[in-house]
């Protein structure tokens, strides 16, 4: 799900960069990049939160629409509440979009993206002995580099 969550990102981040806000009906851009509505509402929730400097507002019926907007974010703010959002568990394509948000919104520098990736990323974690659940502990070094960085 990872690729098409991030065909759906990017294409709302476009819509962004030409407008003050992004509107789509679910179900048309759906089938428009050829995907479930599910798929939208995933990414909605996990890369488009309030936490990420996101508004998401909805309309339901026949004209309903939902409306993306980008909120401007501080650091000081934006930080804390990631972490405190973030749940006991985070998996690594959740914790890249996250990264990937935070670079964006220029809250964390390129050299900190890379190392938080590098440090919490599958392959940092592969050393873990089985049993030991890999998105508990990624969770948690997540949330540790976010508060040095805030």
């Amino acid at each position: 799900m990872a690729n098409i969550s991030s065909e759906i990102a990017r294409a709302i981040l476009d819509m962004l960069e030409q407008g003050e806000y992004a509107e789509i009906q679910r179900n048309g851009f759906a089938q428009q990049l050829g995907c479930a509505p599910s798929q939208i509402n995933y990414v909605l929730a996990s890369r488009f939160a309030p936490e990420m400097g996101f508004i998401v507002e909805s309309r339901r019926g026949g004209g309903g629409y939902i409306r993306i907007r980008r909120v401007s974010c501080e650091r000081g703010a934006v930080l804390p509440a990631l972490v405190n959002a973030i749940g006991p568990r985070l998996d690594e394509s959740t914790m890249r979009a996250h990264i990937a948000n935070l670079h964006s919104q220029d809250l964390i520098s390129a050299q900190a993206a890379q190392l938080m990736l590098a440090a919490a990323g599958d392959a940092a974690l592969r050393a873990i002995e089985r049993g030991v659940d890999r998105d508990t502990v990624r969770a948690a070094v997540f949330k540790h580099m976010l508060l040095a960085v805030g």
